[in-house]
């Protein structure tokens, strides 16, 4: 089965014919694959959230957490509304890129490359290209981070040691939202939900969290392999 795009890659665009009959076909099993279907009616801009001046030096903290990486890896498990798993490993270099390379039997690569997010399908050779900027990964992509410029927090929650926080785009308030938790002590991330438009959730969680690590910036490249072995030949 294959996954959904996960919940950070979430955007909106229209696909050519070939992907639109792909998007059918993948339809049943995803909640995030919302790439033809039409932006929603604008609505007034939600209002943020009162922070207490104890919230905001935790948001503070968060953004400058947030910020502090560079590079980091880690074990991820994504969960979509409909109720289908999937696993695999995430690699972050910022500013810009992204990797979520999904566990066989899937054929999924989700790669981020600072301008463009590709949906690469390497079972029936197809690719999916849509602006970074129109995805939530650009929330955690962007350098920097800062929720007071780029994003209106619309929920904030202390929890154990758990800060949850709520943000949608300032700009483009009608493309869904994006929940974070995080440990307190230590701060770190430790999941995401994503909500679309239409109400469908995807919560991707992480575990064995790495920061700093050397990364081959092949990763975030993607190569046609079609458009290879035509040049091979």
């Amino acid at each position: 089965m294959k996954p959904p795009i996960s919940g950070i890659f979430l955007a909106q665009t229209t696909a050519s014919p070939p992907m639109r009959h792909l998007l059918h076909t993948c339809r049943a099993l995803t909640a995030m694959l919302a790439l033809a279907i039409p932006l929603a009616t604008a609505r007034a801009a939600p209002a943020e959230v009162q922070l207490t001046p104890q919230d905001t030096l935790v948001l503070q903290r968060v953004a400058a957490y947030l910020n502090s990486i560079h590079t980091m890896t880690a074990r991820f498990s994504q969960l979509a509304g409909n109720g289908a798993r999937s696993a695999g490993e995430m690699y972050i270099s910022r500013p810009g890129r992204m990797r979520f390379e999904y566990d066989k039997p899937s054929p999924i690569t989700l790669i981020a490359d600072t301008f463009y997010v590709y949906y690469w399908d390497k079972e029936i050779h197809q690719v999916q290209q849509v602006g970074l900027k129109s995805t939530p990964a650009w929330f955690f992509l962007r350098d920097p981070i800062n929720f007071n410029a780029d994003s209106v927090v619309t929920g904030f929650q202390r929890l154990d040691n758990e800060v949850h926080v709520t943000v949608v785009e300032r700009a483009r308030p009608d493309e869904g939202s994006l929940t974070m938790v995080f440990t307190e002590n230590p701060l770190q991330l430790r999941q995401w939900t994503v909500v679309d438009q239409q109400g469908k959730t995807t919560t991707v969680s992480l575990s064995g969290l790495q920061y700093g690590v050397a990364l081959d910036p092949k990763l975030f490249q993607y190569n046609d392999p079609l458009a290879r072995t035509l040049k091979e030949n």
